[in-house]
């Protein structure tokens, strides 16, 4: 048995989640404060919310008492939170029944502490961005491998010789990896000289306002503006979308990243502000790597024309760099492997090799 917890914030835990789990040989149980997703075959373990104020409990009444980060070494651990301790307490009593050969953590540091102090090897989802503080290096430390969805050829600067030894680089993968792309323009009323552009601003908050929106539609004659996320709706399958766009433009979270790569469509990422500055380390990565426009700021309204077009002419034919294909069956390998008991995980052994393994790398195949 593999558990699996799923961090609650935006929707890229979940698709990584569900993705991995189709390829897994080992049974999957889910540990998460989300509802049961349609469609997840394993068991799935709710966990209570731990988000509430800390000092909404008389007992943890006060910043300095609540303590939420135990002196700097953690990232949310606040005295006498009831649902801190709940939900620590579910994961701990779900270990002690299930006895699971392995745990991975997409992504608490302390969900991976949790784990391993009751003796259960870890693997951690890593991120980009500065994880130097000590709460990361303690949860990056004590995995016995950390999955990175980046690929190797671009590495995230900084790690340490030992980070790096037991990182299996799966390079990025979503639930669209594989997909068929759609036979037909599903819009018959798109204009025939319109050129399309998707504004795909996810699920994890987005820093675009509806006039920010509005002064660039303005500023492109002839592109015609759909958006998902921010200030548009919501799609639970943007594919579609995604297949017809000639331009996406998009924050640098790891999912939707992926996303554009699976389509392999002309993208312009624009980073938003998130901890440790993982989107803006994306964004880098991509610009180095040469596989999208990258601006660092969302730009002025005159800067748009320009910057599709330079998009249009970059094109998305480098994303396969980036994606693979096969990204959820190499980090499936690499579970079921350290999961084997043949393997005994613990014992020092660095990510097994997968390079050149079957599969058809399609995500949606189950």
């Amino acid at each position: 048995m593999i558990g699996y917890y799923v961090h609650h914030q935006g929707k890229g835990h979940l698709h990584r989640a569900q993705c991995v789990a189709r390829h897994t040989r080992t049974p999957v149980t889910a540990l998460s404060s989300l509802p049961r997703p349609a469609g997840w075959d394993g068991d799935w373990v709710r966990l209570p919310l731990d988000t509430a104020a800390a000092d909404a409990d008389p007992m943890a009444a006060g910043t300095v008492a609540a303590d939420p980060t135990a002196h700097g070494r953690l990232h949310w651990v606040p005295r006498h939170h009831a649902g801190l301790r709940s939900r620590m307490a579910v994961v701990a009593e779900w270990i002690e029944r299930a006895a699971p050969a392995l745990l991975v953590s997409d992504v608490s540091v302390e969900i991976a502490v949790l784990a391993r102090l009751i003796g259960v090897p870890v693997v951690v989802s890593a991120m980009r961005g500065d994880r130097s503080d000590p709460a990361h290096r303690l949860a990056y430390d004590l995995a016995d491998a950390l999955l990175a969805p980046w690929p190797e050829a671009l590495p995230e600067p900084g790690w340490s010789r030992e980070w790096r030894a037991k990182t299996e680089h799966t390079g990025a993968f979503s639930r669209h990896d594989g997909r068929p792309r759609p036979d037909a323009d599903p819009r018959p009323e798109r204009p025939a000289a319109g050129r399309e552009v998707l504004l795909m601003l996810g699920g994890g908050g987005a820093e675009v306002t509806a006039a920010d929106l509005r002064m660039a539609a303005e500023a492109t004659l002839g592109w015609n503006w759909t958006v998902l996320g921010g200030p548009g709706g919501w799609s639970d399958d943007p594919w579609p979308l995604l297949c017809r766009a000639d331009v996406v433009v998009t924050h640098a979270g790891q999912n939707a990243v992926a996303e554009c790569a699976a389509a392999r469509v002309p993208t312009v990422v624009v980073p938003q502000s998130r901890p440790h500055g993982e989107q803006h380390a994306t964004a880098r990565a991509l610009a180095a790597g040469g596989l999208a426009t990258v601006r660092e700021h969302w730009p002025e309204p005159r800067d748009w024309p320009a910057l599709l077009d330079e998009a249009v002419r970059t094109g998305g034919g480098r994303w396969g760099l980036w994606a693979p294909g096969d990204g959820a069956e190499r980090a499936a390998r690499l579970l079921d492997h350290l999961a084997s008991p043949q393997t005994g995980t613990g014992l020092g052994i660095g990510p097994v090799s997968t390079s050149g393994a079957g599969g058809s790398g399609t995500c949606a195949s189950r």
